[in-house]
């Protein structure tokens, strides 16, 4: 079995293409809507979206499905849920994969990220939590951050899901000065949408317009408010968070705002994860929507050298 975790603000639509790929395979392929988003619960309080509840609803979901070890891979907020599943139930666990976003035993918070940003490309005095200041925004007006997004929600997730641009890569991200421009897309009215510009295709942005109209994007908002309890969450982890299970961690090339090709912020990982393969996909953030074929290869690959990928039950 092989679980996919959608990430921010993804829907589980995101890996079909994944999905396919395995299921070619003899795998037993699963992308759920996570906790508050789409069909899933969508739960009013912030503390609801702490890790540690989020690896609950993988655990309950991975005992219907059977409970037996599966192989988990996340993108984006999905990555830390996968890389937990991984450091706090390694029974549960026959390998890991992350994009984008690195593991890391303290946990993945604002506080360990902070001093991993790269100051070549932001300076100290111009940008003093690099690209992370969005995460600051949500903390400081997260009813303003939601109220903007939900406006109108075909606009924010055309302007979210632009096909990335090699030359933005090594500049400061959109991310690094969210609270300067009073949100993440300025105080003017964005541009109209257009699903043909989108790196989604006609039917997963619909779904995705017709899935944040319906939940908002409050539940999914909060998974960046819960940085204390998920640090002690961390703490938790057998081993002191190190994980013994083949780990692959896939970088997006041009990855505007998770830089892990250049600079320190995977730097962590690397000492954390015993048995780690990496591997550069040519893609932006959203690389399994960008290079879906690369991605399923990439991963088929990794699950032969580990002698996993005959063990799809």
């Amino acid at each position: 079995m092989i679980f996919f975790l959608h990430g921010w603000p993804e829907l589980g639509i995101v890996w079909h293409r994944q999905l396919e790929h395995f299921a070619r395979l003899g795998w037993r392929a699963v992308a759920p809507d996570m906790r508050g988003y789409g069909g899933s619960s969508v739960p009013t309080n912030i503390c609801s979206y702490t890790i540690r509840e989020i690896v609950t609803d993988m655990v309950e979901l991975h005992d219907n499905l059977g409970g037996a070890p599966a192989v988990w891979v996340g993108h984006d907020w999905g990555a830390p849920i996968a890389w937990s599943m991984a450091s706090h139930h390694e029974y549960r666990c026959r390998g890991v994969v992350g994009l984008s976003v690195p593991y890391m035993a303290r946990g993945h918070a604002f506080a360990n990220l902070l001093g991993l940003v790269d100051r070549e490309i932001y300076p100290q005095a111009r940008y003093p939590v690099g690209q992370w200041d969005y995460w600051l925004f949500y903390r400081e007006q997260f009813g303003t951050a939601v109220a903007q997004m939900e406006a109108d929600v075909a606009r924010t997730l055309s302007a979210l899901y632009k096909p990335s641009r090699q030359e933005a890569f090594g500049k400061p991200a959109i991310t690094s000065d969210v609270r300067a421009r009073g949100g993440w897309f300025g105080t003017e009215p964005l541009p109209p949408a257009d699903p043909s510009s989108s790196v989604l295709t006609d039917y997963e942005f619909s779904a995705l317009v017709s899935a944040f109209i319906h939940t908002g994007f409050s539940g999914a908002n909060a998974w960046y408010m819960n940085d204390t309890a998920n640090m002690m969450f961390a703490d938790e982890a057998p081993h002191f968070g190190r994980i013994s299970r083949p780990a692959l961690f896939l970088h997006g090339e041009w990855d505007a705002v998770c830089q892990t090709v250049r600079g320190r912020l995977a730097d962590p990982m690397r000492a954390d994860c015993a048995d780690l393969t990496e591997e550069v996909i040519k893609a932006g953030h959203m690389l399994m929507v960008e290079q879906p074929e690369a991605v399923s290869v990439a991963i088929e690959r990794w699950l032969s050298a580990n002698h996993l990928l005959h063990q799809c039950s």
